[in-house]
């Protein structure tokens, strides 16, 4: 019923910031960082249980908690800049958010390189099993 209270909170915001374009221009944006932030406030703690799902199952696994970890980055790095190119964008700045996009994939990119590093060497063992 979680999503329930964020499509609750997304749809209030929206009409609070509609109605607000009307008089008070000046606070649209306040109006709308403010939902953004008690609607990922609502998204994380739904996502606190399946950190805590992943962590036993890499630990019942024998996964590498730095493989673990470096696509825990990969995600918060992704939400961060979506979620801030979204607000960018809803100000009316379309080519700064652009532009976070692109280097959002690079730093993406950068940091994915420890995962293809160990997906090679799993590639290599296997081929040389064989």
């Amino acid at each position: 019923m979680v999503i329930i209270r964020i499509c609750s909170i997304a749809l209030i915001t929206a009409v609070c910031a509609f109605i607000l374009k009307n008089h008070k221009s000046e606070l649209v944006p306040l109006c709308l960082t403010a939902g953004g932030i008690i609607i990922f406030l609502y998204a994380f703690d739904y996502l606190a249980e399946s950190v805590e799902f992943i962590k036993n199952f890499s630990s019942a696994t024998g996964i590498d908690n730095q493989i673990i970890r470096t696509v825990f980055k990969i995600l918060g790095i992704g939400f961060m800049v979506e979620i801030t190119a979204s607000s960018v964008k809803d100000l009316g700045f379309e080519g700064v958010a652009d532009k976070l996009i692109l280097c959002g994939k690079i730093i993406l990119f950068v940091v994915a390189v420890p995962i293809l590093s160990a997906t090679y060497k799993i590639i290599v063992a296997l081929i040389n099993l064989a």
